[in-house]
């Protein structure tokens, strides 16, 4: 029987308004309305779901891997990473054997989408979506390549930063959380849109990963760590609030 967890409320000023005319696909986006406050949730918002039996690949943390071409087998173009990371709720306390989500750009910035239209050619050996389980103490891992930036028509001449996209579900269902990791370092996080919708400096600081050179493999991989706290006033920004 799954215990119920206490949750601390959120605090909104931490995270973005909902209409922000710089990110100009939050206008059609934003709400109309107030948003409702659930004051007694149920148990279906408490617990679960248990992801302890769900059957994973061998590839399916291993980005450099799951999407190979086998009538030409290779390997994905591009800087080869490492991340990983730690999953904890709003106490600190580390989330195990939670599903941790993610997809994102190639090399070149291109996502293998239908709609996307970038020049940047498709990587036939790549095909940019993992997932993967938290362990006993919450930490995940993926391989895979850095994502490289790419052109979106909020402007003339605006750039997303280089980054990769994670979902986590948490503990409960409730405390799914949907976020983006950027690269330490990178000079297009500050002049992002989307980033310059957090007025808090501290909030655009936990979604940037970080350069881990004990984790990083010689000769191989540089590793990134990435973080996520899933609940509580201090949680990593949730994407689409």
């Amino acid at each position: 029987m799954t215990t119920p967890r206490r949750f601390v409320e959120r605090d909104r000023n931490w995270h973005p308004p909902a209409y922000a005319p710089g990110y100009k696909t939050s206008i059609p986006r934003s709400p109309n309305q107030a948003l409702v406050s659930l004051q007694n949730p149920s148990i279906s918002e408490l617990s679960g779901p248990d992801f302890r039996k769900l059957r994973m690949g061998p590839h399916d943390n291993d980005l450099l891997m799951n999407f190979r071409d086998e009538a030409s087998p290779g390997l994905p173009v591009g800087e080869r990473i490492i991340l990983f990371g730690r999953v904890v709720d709003q106490f600190g306390k580390p989330v195990p054997h939670t599903l941790v989500e993610m997809w994102q750009a190639n090399a070149g910035g291109r996502y293998r989408h239908g709609k996307d239209r970038y020049l940047a050619p498709l990587d036939p050996n790549f095909g940019g979506v993992g997932r993967c389980l938290t362990d006993d103490d919450g930490w995940y891992r993926f391989r895979t390549i850095k994502p490289g930036p790419y052109p979106w028509p909020n402007g003339i001449n605006t750039w997303r930063p280089a980054h990769i996209h994670v979902s986590v579900m948490g503990p409960a269902i409730s405390t799914r959380l949907i976020t983006q990791m950027y690269f330490e370092g990178d000079p297009l996080i500050p002049i992002c849109p989307i980033v310059q919708t957090l007025k808090d400096s501290e909030a655009v600081q936990t979604m940037i990963g970080r350069l881990d050179m004990a984790r990083s493999r010689p000769m191989d991989a540089l590793a990134w760590r990435f973080d996520l706290v899933v609940r509580g006033a201090l949680q990593t920004y949730f994407e689409n609030q």
